[in-house]
């Protein structure tokens, strides 16, 4: 219950005795923060109040230690009438119901009334000198609280002040907590600065001096980036997310702010950020911040699923802007090594995944640059060779580079975590690696579909030793789940394999498997896939009979495979439970023989208990695997010519290749000038 009476001071002034309306304990949490903080909130009730001017000083006693903080502004003051609810209240503040300033127009930070109970965290009492103006008149009185019982308010009577008065309200803030120098460091204004940093850059006419230095983001700030992230969701309300990135040029603590809609710092999360030497200061912007911090939840924020997804979302955007940054500062010397032709890649990137592979060589090579006389000043065969060589190593792993970092180029132990971290926080080596896989397939299909389908070079393709040993090489043709058990073996050795996907408690004698038509069955290729279950292996296996493109699968060759199958079908000793064959036969086309044997589109031509048999072409194979991969293939720019195709298999398989492309031949023609040539 609020109290509210008079009484005379020993000094003879008429004062008011107000108590807040809320419990002690309360009080006294809300008077808790770090100093810096503590000495923003006051600042930024200056600023609420219109101040254009904001002073900090600090006074000494005789003995050099800090005896007071002041902080004085030339905002437009309190009312005398209204300074009672204003202070006696917490929550409903005034702030509440006005989004900007009476005067300025600007934005409000404090909202709910807590902000001068902050000034107890710096000082055990607070004075507040006010000096209004009432009609052509300026008045003057004092409110006073201590920290010893901050729920009691005692107001002066007011007066009116001297013709030379200036509006406006000055705090002072007495018996410090302890000696708070820091306040005046280069780190205290540095973090001020931070704090201060978007409402002094949008409001610039504002000044707010520190122990006479003015805090000042444009001569500290590099650059400043705003980004949309995704809208904040919940319960089917959205609310719009921005991030404001702020680089600095001094050091810094690398800040992550949450803020209001507006822009101001209301807590900073605690992410970490491995950036290089950057320093920088974010501030993660939203009215969904701005409501959990009125529903006092905003300390619970880092538990938050919507709040974590949107400081994810923040860290990562933040990396990847450092990350053009870096690579910003790394052109001059990379614009060298391309005048000088020593730089590992040519031409202009393409695709996503190509220009932030570039990205990244550029940022480390830069880096390593700085260490390694011999990438920046030593002949073009030593650059190029370096160059290469992390080319290659960022390309791996970050492992991998850790190792040519420290056994290779001899980098300090502090800059060679540096790098290695930035790839591996950003999964980069992993984003280019699995972006390599899918670019050297699709060059694979396309190579492989010009050797199986131009005319010219399906006559020359060898069917056992050059198709058969390039398919078993890239056995993700037939899916990623398989993995080649038998290669060009007898059914014997399908039976061994069989028996080892079993598991080695699983008894199988080695007597020979018969085959029901021949004195030996050989198998081309028997791929296997071993799904593990909680009583036995479910296995599936299947097996491939490749034909040289030029042969049709027709009666002969269907009856090849149904010999393997019924073989399979006959002995017990692959009636294993769980385990399910397919029989492909393959070819680039098939005969009308095998167009009245085959059932259904996926080339069924039977069925019976855990054996199937398909009839399969080429064409059907190289569509699946463009559907897997058209997600990622749309996503990375990137399409695979005819030219880029044969180069990519004459350099993987170049043993295998021979004879099959001639130098002569004109690889961008199509079927009829190869049958002309």
């Amino acid at each position: 219950m609020m109290r509210h009476y008079r009484r005379i001071l020993a000094t003879g002034q008429p004062m008011s005795t107000h108590h807040v309306e809320v419990q002690q304990d309360f009080v006294e949490k809300i008077t808790h923060a770090k100093p810096v903080l503590a000495l923003a909130e006051m600042i930024w009730n200056a600023l609420d109040a219109d101040a254009i001017d904001v002073g900090v000083t600090f006074e000494y006693d005789a003995l050099d230690s800090m005896s007071a903080i002041v902080v004085a502004d030339n905002g437009t003051g309190i009312a005398y009438d209204r300074a009672p609810d204003l202070f006696k209240r917490l929550g409903g503040s005034w702030k509440r119901s006005a989004a900007r300033t009476s005067q300025g127009n600007r934005y409000l930070h404090g909202q709910d009334g807590r902000g001068r109970f902050k000034a107890f965290a710096l000082g055990r009492v607070a004075d507040w000198k006010v000096a209004y103006k009432k009609g052509s008149e300026i008045w003057t009185f004092t409110i006073h609280m201590t920290a010893s019982d901050p729920t009691k308010v005692i107001i002066s009577d007011e007066s009116r002040a001297g013709t030379d008065a200036a509006i406006g309200v000055t705090l002072r803030i007495t018996e410090p907590h302890k000696d708070y120098r820091a306040l005046t460091s280069e780190a205290g204004l540095q973090e001020l600065t931070e704090v201060f940093a978007l409402y002094l850059t949008d409001y610039q006419r504002v000044t707010v001096r520190v122990d006479g230095h003015k805090l000042d983001p444009s001569s500290a700030i590099v650059g400043r980036r705003s980004v949309d992230l995704t809208n904040i969701v919940e319960r089917d309300e959205s609310f719009p997310a921005r991030l404001e990135i702020i680089e600095w040029r001094s050091m810094a603590n690398r800040a992550l702010y949450l803020c209001s809609e507006t822009g101001f710092p209301l807590l900073e999360v605690d992410r970490r950020f491995h950036i290089g030497a950057f320093q920088f200061s974010a501030y993660l912007r939203s009215r969904f911040i701005t409501k959990i911090h009125a529903e006092d939840a905003l300390g619970l924020a880092q538990m938050n699923p919507v709040i974590i997804a949107a400081l994810d979302e923040a860290q990562q955007t933040i990396k990847d802007y450092f990350r053009g940054r870096a690579a910003e500062e790394a052109r001059s010397i990379v614009d060298e090594w391309i005048a000088e032709k020593v730089y590992p890649f040519e031409g202009t990137a393409t695709s996503p995944v190509e220009r932030v592979e570039r990205q990244v060589f550029d940022i480390v090579a830069a880096n390593v640059a700085q260490y390694v006389p011999d990438v920046r000043s030593g002949s073009s065969n030593s650059k190029a060779l370096h160059l290469r060589l992390l080319r290659n190593a960022i390309e791996k792993s970050p492992e991998e580079l850790q190792f040519i970092l420290d056994q290779v180029l001899k980098l300090p132990k502090r800059k060679q975590q540096e790098l290695a971290t930035l790839l591996r926080n950003v999964s980069l080596s992993s984003i280019i690696s699995a972006a390599k896989i899918v670019a050297d397939r699709l060059k694979f299909l396309a190579g492989l579909e010009a050797i199986l389908f131009d005319t010219v070079h399906k006559q020359r393709l060898k069917e056992r030793s050059q198709l058969h040993k390039i398919i078993a090489d890239n056995c993700w043709l037939f899916g990623e789940e398989y993995g080649l058990s038998v290669n060009d073996r007898s059914l014997t050795e399908v039976l061994r394999q069989h028996r080892a996907q079993l598991g080695g408690d699983v008894i199988i004698d080695d007597e020979p498997v018969k085959h029901v038509t021949q004195e030996r069955g050989i198998v081309d290729l028997m791929l296997s896939r071993a799904i593990r279950q909680h009583r036995a292996n479910n296995l599936t296996h299947l097996v491939v009979e490749l034909k040289a493109p030029k042969v049709k699968i027709d009666s002969k060759e269907i009856t090849q495979v149904e010999g393997y199958a019924f073989s399979v079908a006959r002995d017990e000793r692959f009636r294993g439970v769980n385990t399910e064959w397919s029989f492909w036969a393959l070819s680039d086309d098939y005969g009308d023989f095998a167009a009245q044997k085959i059932l259904d589109s996926s080339g069924l031509i039977y069925q019976k208990g855990g054996i199937k048999i398909f009839v399969k072409s080429w064409a059907q194979v190289l569509d699946d695997n463009r559907s897997r991969l058209q997600f990622f293939q749309e996503k990375l720019e990137y399409q695979a010519n005819k030219e880029e195709a044969f180069e990519f298999l004459q350099e993987r398989y170049s043993t295998f290749m021979k004879g099959v492309v001639d130098p002569a031949d004109d690889v961008d023609g199509d079927d009829q000038s190869a049958e002309t040539a």
